[in-house]
């Protein structure tokens, strides 16, 4: 499976930004996919992971009640939806699949991972 993330871009403090991580090569449906994010000169920190089935959802605290998580399977895409974006979002935004069991929050236990995408949230 190839990951293709995309929807970063520059907003302000406050505002919403929806980011996109296109799967392709093999129905993303099996698949529980994450969100992690790198802010310069700091190390990757996860942020949301979704189950195969788009049932279940774990978030970092930081993000908790402003970012959803969300998946269209018959899109093979998954959705970070941000709002309420701080300064301290700011950051490079990477997908990535985990092929072990739901909820895995290391990044090292990530199998397969996008490009990334930058987020800048200006104050």
């Amino acid at each position: 499976v190839q990951l293709q993330a995309s929807g970063g871009g520059l907003v302000q403090a406050g505002g919403s930004l929806r980011l996109s991580c296109a799967a392709s090569g093999r129905t993303a449906s099996v698949y529980h996919m994450g969100w992690f994010r790198q802010a310069p000169g700091k190390e990757r920190e996860f942020v949301a992971i979704i189950s195969a089935s788009g049932r279940s959802t774990v978030y970092a605290d930081s993000v908790k009640g402003r970012f959803t998580i969300f998946r269209d399977n018959a899109k093979n895409t998954v959705y970070l939806q941000m709002n309420s974006l701080k300064p301290e979002d700011t950051a490079v935004y990477y997908c990535a699949v985990v092929l072990g069991l739901f909820g895995v929050t290391e990044s090292a236990k990530y199998d397969v991972w996008g490009q990334g995408t930058l987020v800048t949230v200006s104050s």
